[in-house]
């Protein structure tokens, strides 16, 4: 089994903090007990560079780097609720 999901796997994220349907809210402190989101991978990608640049004047000190960060796609299939407040 792998470590990170690949495409066509299935997922499941237990840590919800808020299900809303319309004006039925349900809000956990800090998560909701019992509440899960199953999610099908659809796939990976890369967020938009993000440009670090560092500088000192006086010193001829300059570098400038850049960093994309992956990402993974998600397409939910199911919000199970679970015994929170409502």
């Amino acid at each position: 089994m792998d470590i990170f999901p690949v495409e066509g796997d299935s997922v499941e994220l237990e840590k919800v903090h808020l299900i809303a349907d319309g004006d039925d809210i349900v809000l956990g402190n800090p998560t909701i007990d019992g509440a899960r989101v199953v999610a099908d991978v659809v796939g990976e990608f890369r967020r938009d560079k993000v440009i670090v640049f560092k500088y000192k004047p006086k010193t001829r000190y300059r570098v400038k780097k850049g960093h994309r960060q992956p990402c993974m796609r998600l397409a939910i299939k199911e919000i199970i609720r679970g015994s929170g407040k409502e």
